[in-house]
């Protein structure tokens, strides 16, 4: 088979789509190492975001200004209030488009169209192209932006117009996929079509990064480390972690004695966090690292890792760091939402907690403790399913299913 591949992030640096979208590359050439595969690379930055090591046929690499002409930034601000539709946004896809229509469509059999961030450039500049009719195209979260559960953008004229495009090329596109069931669902239900979407989990292969270089970045530890690498967007509450943690160490001298808390945060609450609990010297604020010294740092020193979504009642996103943790093997634990892809996948384990109760945070806190103080014996229960295995099982199905309807 002849597959192209046409992303957004490929980069090393630390964004989930990076990480994701280089390890898709490195399983898709496990599942068909006799195939063909291309790679088209429209990004928005500089570099080469070290792209010789990635196990392709041949690339080409492209950067798209996101400048917008001055002329149009003026119009701007009248159109879009008056017909709620934005000149920069359509600006900036046309530049996506140009190079995505100069791709020979009969080189390929199967063309995967990746995005990045929440504007979705790379997906909307194949807009009414006859390319569509051989993409798969990936949701990495719901677009538009109002319909991710964690934001707080107002339901708007212009919103509506992005749903009303978007619908346009759900319908062209030969399939779609996101990374989780409930996403898959609700963006189904949200196109109001027969096209239904399709789940196929994020994926992370070390292979796809370099870390033999990078050293330890601590020279000393506690016994047991729990960690958080990432963010505090979109409705994530650390607040509520660290009390449990407090409560966890407070009820018991020796955890405290023999635990820590490390957090390498990128956002803007790091000041208040570090200001609030600067009493409790088990708490552990390190500056942001680069992402391969975070992979390190979290495969050689952290015992317990944790993934932290919003506090609502509600989650369709599965968070990118799930597949890394997965393929690193670690103990975690997941502060999830009641409904959400997370607990589906973990339900009646010991690694999810309600992100609405502290005291359901602080029991599997001290849960996981325990294990790791005894080396207890850690299988993962979602190794197999973030594995190449299912990967390649689920794009076998999804590949047939596409040629059965063409």
């Amino acid at each position: 088979m002849r597959f192209l591949i046409i992303a957004q992030d490929l980069r090393i640096s630390g964004t989930s789509e990076g990480i994701v979208s280089r390890s898709f590359i490195s399983f898709l050439r496990k599942s068909y190492p006799k195939s063909t595969i291309d790679l088209v690379y429209l990004k928005c930055h500089k570099g080469d975001d070290d792209i010789a090591t990635l196990p392709i046929d041949s690339k080409k690499a492209f950067v798209i200004s996101r400048k917008i002409p001055f002329g149009i930034k003026i119009m701007n601000k009248i159109y879009w209030r008056l017909f709620h539709y934005s000149l920069k946004d359509d600006y900036i896809q046309k530049q996506f488009r140009k190079r995505i229509k100069a791709i020979e469509l009969e080189n390929y059999d199967h063309i995967f169209i990746r995005s990045s961030g929440q504007e979705y450039e790379t997906i909307l500049g194949a807009y009414k192209l006859p390319h569509l009719k051989k993409a798969i195209i990936n949701f990495h979260d719901p677009y538009p932006v109002f319909w991710d559960t964690g934001s707080n953008i107002t339901l708007s004229g212009l919103e509506l117009f992005r749903l009303k495009k978007m619908k346009v090329l759900v319908q062209a596109s030969a399939r779609c996929i996101s990374p989780s069931n409930y996403l898959s669902r609700d963006m189904t239900m949200l196109y109001g079509s027969n096209k239904l979407f399709y789940t196929l989990p994020h994926v992370f292969d070390i292979e796809a990064f370099n870390i033999n270089n990078v050293n330890n970045l601590r020279s000393e530890k506690a016994k047991i480390t729990i960690t958080y690498h990432g963010t505090l967007q979109l409705g994530r509450d650390m607040d509520i972690v660290l009390d449990a943690y407090i409560k966890v160490i407070n009820a018991n001298p020796i955890y405290k004695e023999i635990t820590e808390f490390v957090l390498r945060l990128k956002s803007n609450q790091y000041d208040r966090l570090k200001h609030k609990y600067k009493a409790y010297s088990n708490i552990l604020f390190l500056p942001a690292v680069s992402f391969l010294e975070s992979l390190h740092e979290q495969k050689y020193q952290s015992d317990i890792i944790l993934i932290l979504e919003n506090k609502y009642n509600y989650s369709n996103i599965l968070p990118g760091k799930v597949a890394v943790i997965a393929g690193l093997g670690k103990r975690f634990l997941s502060i999830s939402p009641e409904n959400s892809e997370m607990r589906r996948l973990l339900e009646g384990t010991n690694y999810i907690a309600s992100s609405k109760n502290i005291d359901s945070i602080s029991d599997k806190i001290e849960l996981l403790i325990v294990e790791a103080i005894h080396n207890n014996a850690f299988v993962s229960p979602i190794k197999k399913y973030f594995g190449v295995d299912n990967f390649k099982l689920i794009i076998d199905n999804l590949l047939k299913e596409k040629a059965s309807n063409l």
